[in-house]
C-alpha cells in the first residue's frame, strides 16, 4: 500500500475533529522501535512488520528510523500542546530501543490531565529500573500472556524464562505508582488465565483481558482467539461489582471489581466508535476497534488506524515547524473522521 505525503486539508485546517478525539480521551501512541527481544505470535507492531513475520521472512523488514529524541519530543510536545494527553509508549519493545532513555527522561510536563504511561513486556524493566525511576511515567503496562516458561516459548517464541518477566514487573512496582497487566486471551495460555488473575489480585494490580483482534499478520493463527465468555462467567464468581463502559473512543468493556481492584475485560462485542472513513473500509468486518488511536512511528509516520497503513501520513518534513506538522495532522484527522482521504 501506498503511504500519504502530502498533509491533508492543511490550506484551512479545522481542529474541531482532533479537539473531539482528545475529549474523548483518544490516545497517543509512540513507537520507539519496532524491534523486540521476544516474538509474540499475535504481534501487530503497531502497522509495522512484526517480529514472527522478519523471523520467517527476512526479506520483509521494518520501516528504518528516522526519529532522534529530539524529533520525539518536538513531535511529542507539538500534540499534547494541540490537546492530546494520553501518551503510550509502545514498541516493538520500547526498552530495547536506544530511544528510550533520552525521550522518557526529557518529557514535557504532562500537566492535571495529562499522562504517559509504558507499555512493556517487562523483560529489560530491572535492567533500566536506575533511570525509569527518574522518568514522569505514571503508569507501566505489562504484558503478561503466558505464566510458565512453556506458554512463554509457545508464544512469544523465546528462551527467555518467564521469572524474568515476572521479575520485570516486581521491579516495576517498585518504582512506579501504578503497574497494570495486559492479557491477550488464546488457547496457548486458556488454562493459565485463573492463576494469572491470582498473581494479580495478590498483589493488588488492575488487569486486562483482551480478545484478539484479527490482522493480516495473524490471520495464519486465528483458530487460537478464544472468547471472553469463559473469564467473565470466572469473574462473575468472584464479585457482583460488574459494569458495561463505552464512554470515550476505543473498545468498550466490561469493568469487574474485587477488593478495590479493577479487571476489565475487552469484549469483542462491545466494539465502538467507527467514524467517517471506517463507514466505507474494506477491513471494517474484522475491525472491533474503531478509531481509538493515533499511532507514530519511529519513521515519522502517523496513521489512524492500525489496519490501514495506507493512511499513515510522513511527517518527518514538518519536524522543524511544530504549527504546521499540527496543522497537518489535525487535517489529517478531520479527513479521516468525515471518511474524504
Amino acid at each position: 500500500m501506498h503511504e500519504l505525503t502530502t498533509p491533508v486539508g492543511a490550506d484551512a485546517v479545522d481542529y474541531t475533529a482532533l479537539q473531539n478525539f482528545a475529549a474523548l480521551r483518544g490516545q497517543l501512541r509512540v513507537s520507539f522501535t519496532p524491534h523486540c527481544n521476544i516474538a509474540c505470535w499475535f504481534c501487530h507492531n503497531e502497522g509495522d512488520v512484526p517480529p514472527p513475520l522478519r523471523r520467517t521472512d527476512r526479506s520483509r523488514q521494518p520501516r528504518p528510523r528516522s526519529l532522534d529524541a529530539d524529533s520525539y519530543l518536538t513531535l511529542i510536545g507539538a500534540l499534547m500542546d494541540a490537546g492530546l494527553k494520553r501518551v503510550y509508549f509502545t514498541g516493538g519493545e520500547p526498552l530495547t530501543s536506544p530511544m528510550a532513555r533520552p525521550v522518557l527522561e526529557h518529557l514535557p510536563q504532562q500537566g492535571p490531565d495529562g499522562s504517559y504511561t509504558l507499555i512493556t513486556n517487562g523483560t529489560r524493566v530491572r535492567t533500566h529500573q536506575s533511570w525509569l525511576r527518574r522518568t514522569p511515567l505514571d503508569k507501566v503496562k505489562v504484558s503478561l500472556h503466558y505464566f510458565s516458561d512453556e506458554s512463554l516459548r509457545a508464544i512469544a517464541g523465546t528462551r527467555i524464562g518467564i521469572d524474568t518477566v515476572l521479575d520485570g514487573i516486581e521491579a516495576a512496582c517498585e518504582i512506579f505508582p501504578m503497574v497494570e497487566l495486559n492479557i491477550l486471551l488464546q488457547k496457548e495460555n486458556a488454562a493459565e488465565v485463573p492463576r494469572i488473575l491470582d498473581f494479580a489480585l495478590e498483589r493488588r494490580l488492575p488487569v486486562q483481558f483482551i480478545e484478539l483482534v484479527g490482522t493480516d499478520v495473524n490471520e495464519g493463527r486465528a483458530s487460537s482467539a478464544v472468547s471472553a465468555d469463559a473469564i467473565i462467567a470466572h469473574l462473575r464468581t468472584l464479585t457482583t461489582d460488574e459494569h458495561i463502559e463505552v464512554a470515550g473512543v476505543g473498545q468498550g468493556r466490561r469493568v469487574f471489581r474485587i477488593d478495590g481492584i479493577e479487571i476489565d475485560v475487552i469484549h469483542r462485542n462491545l466494539g465502538r466508535h467507527h467514524v467517517g472513513q471506517c463507514g466505507t473500509c474494506p477491513l471494517r468486518a474484522q475491525c472491533v476497534e474503531g478509531f481509538w488511536a493515533l499511532r507514530v512511528d519511529h519513521g515519522g509516520g502517523v496513521q489512524p488506524c492500525l489496519l490501514r497503513d495506507d493512511l499513515r501520513l510522513n511527517l518527518t518534513d514538518l519536524l522543524s515547524d511544530p504549527g504546521r506538522l499540527v496543522d497537518a495532522v489535525a487535517g489529517h484527522v478531520t479527513s479521516f473522521t468525515e471518511g474524504t482521504l
